[in-house]
């Protein structure tokens, strides 16, 4: 859930999305949902002369599983604070298996 949290603190802001056919788009981070599916609006693509069709283009859903890379803009990421929040979710992993009995093997 960290990086769903992460990118929803994103929203609004101009990203650029790389995805795994080499497609680059531009745009604003409209919304995620929790399988990191991104919709950009107002978005242009990187390389014009590969990907001609995607002119007309002014708005995007993209699945996340073909999501290559996300750059994101440099004001609106606090490394601190993604720092810290990784740690309390390692934290809350480990305090969540340590709490649960270990199943015994069958004799």
């Amino acid at each position: 859930m960290l990086f769903f949290s992460f990118f929803k603190s994103l929203v609004g802001k101009e990203v650029v999305v790389e995805l795994k056919n080499d497609l680059s788009i531009c745009g604003t981070l409209h919304s995620v949902d929790q399988y990191l599916n991104m919709k950009l609006t107002d978005i242009s693509v990187t390389d014009v002369e590969r990907h001609p069709h995607m002119l007309s283009v002014k708005n995007c859903f993209i699945r996340g599983s073909v999501i290559r890379y996300v750059q994101l803009p440099v004001d609106g990421v606090d490394p601190q604070l993604l720092q810290e929040a990784s740690r309390k979710e390692i934290l809350q992993s480990r305090q969540q298996q340590a709490a649960q009995p270990h199943a015994k093997p069958n004799a």
